[in-house]
């Protein structure tokens, strides 16, 4: 059971390599899309990482309650990907919720979980500092969030032009 987080830059091979590892765990595979298609453009995207996946896949579309959805996959799954956190981090954002109390509660459930779980997220810190304050808030929140991920997680990888650099595994950083 472990927990793995993912991370990279737009189009690093995120989704993808995290797909591949959890199809290597098991064949009860989940897919928690936190996507929502506000436009075209998005539902193209949403529609390739499914026609992607194809039909192995369970898939639960959730916005905002993932730690939920987790949850009520114990004992049926072998494995989960959440794709991704950084749209999620939105989500709340958007709908005006407590983000940080949401994020704390991620965290603690992933310890009640009886699956590996893969976590899809970006880093969105490594730019230019936004010039509002809803931008900046949600930079800080996803930078926050990924910091309390990675401390749960056995395992983190940095994807780099669809190439995985281990970045903490088994506990220990590299």
């Amino acid at each position: 059971m472990a927990i793995v987080l993912i991370t990279g830059g737009a189009r690093s091979g995120k989704s993808r390599y995290a797909e591949e590892r959890a199809r290597r765990t098991g064949a009860r595979l989940l897919y928690v899309a936190t996507a929502e298609a506000g436009d075209d453009e998005m539902a193209r995207r949403i529609d390739e990482h499914r026609k992607r996946r194809g039909e192995q896949w369970i898939t639960v579309e959730e916005p905002v309650e993932i730690g939920r959805r987790l949850l009520e996959q114990r004992g049926k799954i072998d494995a989960a990907v959440v794709d991704c956190v950084t749209l999620w981090i939105s989500n709340l954002l958007l709908r005006n919720g407590d983000a940080e109390r949401e994020i704390e509660a991620l965290a603690d459930t992933l310890t009640r979980l009886d699956y590996d779980t893969f976590f899809v997220t970006n880093e969105v810190g490594a730019g230019i500092v936004p010039d509002n304050a809803l931008a900046r808030r949600f930079r800080d929140l996803v930078g926050w969030t990924n910091q309390r991920l990675a401390q749960v997680a056995d395992e983190v990888v940095l994807m780099i032009a669809g190439l995985a650099m281990n970045v903490k595994k088994g506990g220990a950083c590299d």
